[in-house]
């Protein structure tokens, strides 16, 4: 199907453009014949998802891609545990694709909105400082290439471009496929606790690397931190789920229905923030419960905010963590959004934050109608001083020079880009400011009526 571009906004509301046509291919074929059109009219094309980056990594000023109706399992491999699934499926629909086969992803992140080929592409990641993100779950995928070819990438067939297309920012193609590596599917034991600070800081290395999944989130003008661990079970342990009503109370009326409302109002009157974060370190936590992986995972969010986040060597952390308190202290700012830490394993990607490194997360937050500039430059600038690494898909204000210091195969991933893409049909202004170059390389877009 195409039409005639309408503006398109980002989930949070930091982004918007009108591309001058929308089409939502739902096959393969599809995509290439799009993707060739666009070619011979000298249009660039951009693959969006759902939306859910802050940045303008999707922003499509020519052709944009929905991939809305490309979606489902393509075919599994029950002996191998592999599943190849549509660009467009979305997350949260993945427990449903994959029950029948008793599997599940090995990892998530706590927002399951995403598509599988969005979240992979700029990187998104759960915790659990034995686990990678969820781009290294990728055995195989296929590209789409800037002439309208396919092109196949797996651990057999052009091998040595897997560890740049797992999580490739949308630079090398569109993806309209992907092959995951699941696991049996399993439970989590999930212990929610507040704990002091000082203490969560104190042992985050050694909970890091000894528990299955652990994080924790700082409530600015607090000295609480809420504490939360998951500890992976055999699928036929007992289940001890939450109560609907506990869930409802919790996750919908106080964590979206009455946070809404304190964000809101802290817009106007900051100084309702600190006594609020006082509160609600009080109302949250003390939870114990066990359920199938993507219960425990995902946590349903529905007040827009805007987010940076940076990975860092795993043990700068607590120091980093220090800092931003004390930058929030010294500038005197009201933050309503709790800062959250969390850890992964060093991984081969190519432009994964936690290539090389075994590697610990901060990620700060602000209320989508609050400016989060200010507070969020500062905050880079501590991350950088730790020799931090953005998240693609988050706000952040880096450059392709200072972030190839930050990777060691940058210029690789460029080089792979240049061959795959050379008149730059896939870059955007986002991409040709992270990874150099102009966003429309050799002409393209001279079709562009505006």
């Amino acid at each position: 199907m195409t039409a005639t571009g309408a503006v398109w906004r980002n989930w949070a509301r930091s982004e918007k453009i009108r591309p001058a046509r929308v089409e939502r291919p739902a096959t393969a074929d599809a995509v290439q014949r799009a993707v060739a059109a666009a070619a011979r009219q000298g249009m660039r094309v951009k693959a969006i998802g759902a939306g859910h980056s802050f940045t303008a990594i999707a922003a499509a000023p020519g052709v944009q891609l929905d991939l809305t109706d490309l979606t489902g399992v393509i075919a599994v491999d029950e002996t191998l545990g592999r599943v190849r699934l549509a660009a467009g499926t979305r997350l949260h629909q993945l427990p449903r694709l994959l029950k029948p086969y008793g599997l599940a992803l090995e990892n998530m992140g706590d927002i399951d909105r995403q598509t599988i080929a969005g979240a992979t592409s700029t990187g998104t990641h759960g915790t659990g400082g034995g686990f990678g993100g969820l781009a290294t779950q990728i055995v195989a995928l296929t590209l789409v290439t800037a002439s309208g070819a396919l092109l196949t990438i797996s651990e057999t067939e052009n091998a040595d471009l897997l560890p740049a297309a797992r999580l490739g920012l949308g630079a090398l193609g569109v993806i309209v496929d992907l092959t995951i590596q699941c696991v049996p599917a399993y439970l989590l034991q999930a212990v929610e606790r507040p704990e002091p600070l000082s203490a969560a800081l104190e042992s985050y290395l050694e909970r890091s690397a000894r528990e299955d999944h652990f994080e924790f989130y700082w409530f600015p003008h607090t000295e609480t931190a809420l504490t939360k661990t998951n500890t992976r079970l055999p699928f036929d342990e007992a289940r001890a789920p939450l109560p609907a009503f506990s869930r409802w109370l919790d996750d919908e009326l106080l964590a979206n229905g009455l946070y809404r409302g304190v964000c809101a109002l802290g817009t106007a009157v900051p100084a309702v923030v600190p006594p609020f974060s006082r509160l609600a370190q009080k109302l949250t936590g003390n939870r114990d419960f066990t359920d199938a992986s993507p219960n425990v995972f995902v946590t349903n969010r529905t007040v827009r905010f805007r987010e940076m986040e940076y990975a860092l060597p795993r043990a700068a952390v607590p120091a980093a963590l220090a800092e931003v308190k004390a930058l929030i202290e010294k500038r005197d700012w009201r933050i309503s959004f709790p800062v959250e830490v969390r850890s992964a394993a060093a991984d081969d990607n190519w432009l994964s934050t936690a290539y090389g490194r075994e590697s610990g997360y901060i990620a700060v937050h602000r209320y989508y109608r609050e400016n989060p500039h200010p507070y969020f430059r500062a905050v880079e600038e501590i991350m950088t001083a730790h020799d931090g690494r953005p998240h693609w898909g988050k706000m952040h204000y880096r450059d392709a020079e200072s972030l190839r210091a930050a990777y060691p195969r940058f210029d690789d991933f460029v080089a792979v880009r240049d061959r795959l893409d050379p008149e730059g049909r896939f870059a955007n202004e986002y991409l040709a400011r992270v990874l150099g170059g102009s966003p429309s390389r050799r002409g393209a877009d001279s079709a562009l009526a505006g």
